[in-house]
């Protein structure tokens, strides 16, 4: 794969432009924004989104979908509020494999982002990539694994070997389900970890909090189609730590925000990043009342940011819970 095109200027598809530019990979780096794409074109660096890093020369740096050449693989790296329009975009361009760097479930449709690649162009073959992988220590080359969902073992291997670099290990695996739901469910529970450190209720109640989170992301998981495996590898298990402890995550710092008693509409306003996990919560809460599976945590972080209930009541009233078995 010699040609690859990134869909998506935010942090995470910049800090990916610059990983495959790095390894000598020619970089098609598209962003819907003409006048952020023309700064970064000058200066070679995202200063809205990711100014520490460079970006190589041999990233080409554009704002028309019409200058697009054919490549190798595309990966969409566009918010899942926006996916679907921008995937019918593109429906027409020769892009090649396409992979979702996006994770989340469409609102109205309740379909994942793969789902919604293969629905804009059903002759494509898609794929996953997710993990545990905070843009800023991506850029600094900090080591970091990351895995590669895709239904085609060969396919997924050759994806795999296409972010084979000394600082970043991908794993591969044929559970896109899984993969996908783990990564859309762990942004939500990012913002119920912030929410308990914001009303500083201790360490061991976010520990319970997230081991908890686990519990449910395997039971919604699972009925969704996913494999059990799967949520305990770097998509699941992985990627929810990471999330749910870390100051780079987005989803964090807005829980952290709520439980300290802000607006979520100032908290969303001041901000140029999108923390999925709060348009996430209403489509994943829809799912999971469509398969009767019990999500308290999922509920607890509905009832806060879309029905607009205080933090603190309602994190007593999940602890205050009848207590079952663990397993259950």
């Amino acid at each position: 794969m010699n040609r690859v095109t990134v869909l998506g200027a935010g942090s995470w598809g910049t800090a990916l432009a610059s990983l495959l530019g790095s390894r000598g990979v020619d970089v098609q780096f598209w962003g819907r924004d003409e006048e952020l794409m023309s700064r970064i074109r000058v200066s070679r660096r995202n200063d809205r989104y990711l100014p520490e890093v460079e970006l190589p020369e041999s990233v080409l740096v554009t704002s028309d979908l019409g200058s697009l050449k054919p490549s190798d693989a595309a990966l969409v790296v566009v918010p899942s509020k926006g996916f679907g329009s921008v995937m019918k975009s593109v429906a027409d361009l020769d892009l090649g494999v396409l992979v979702s760097c996006t994770k989340g479930i469409e609102l109205d449709s309740g379909l994942r982002m793969s789902e919604l690649m293969s629905a804009a162009c059903p002759n494509a073959s898609v794929a996953v990539l997710s993990g545990p992988n905070h843009a800023e220590e991506v850029v600094k080359q900090l080591p970091t694994a990351a895995v590669v969902a895709c239904a085609d073992e060969e396919l997924g291997s050759r994806l795999q070997g296409l972010f084979a670099v000394p600082w970043f290990r991908s794993y591969r695996t044929t559970d896109v389900i899984g993969v996908e739901w783990a990564g859309a469910l762990k942004n939500v529970y990012a913002i119920a970890s912030g929410i308990a450190e914001g009303l500083k209720l201790g360490d061991n109640a976010v520990a319970a909090l997230v081991t908890r989170a686990l519990a449910e992301m395997v039971r919604l998981g699972t009925v969704m189609g996913g494999k059990t495996e799967t949520f305990y590898g770097l998509s699941g298990v992985g990627d929810l730590v990471a999330t749910c402890f870390s100051s780079h995550s987005r989803n964090h710092r807005v829980g952290l925000a709520l439980g300290r008693g802000q607006r979520l509409g100032d908290i969303v306003a001041e901000t140029s990043m999108i923390a999925e996990g709060v348009g996430n919560s209403q489509s994943l809460y829809q799912a999971a009342r469509k398969v009767s599976v019990r999500t308290p945590l999922l509920d607890a972080v509905y009832a806060v940011v879309h029905e607009g209930r205080n933090p603190q009541e309602v994190l007593k009233e999940l602890f205050a819970r009848d207590a079952g078995r663990e397993t259950e």
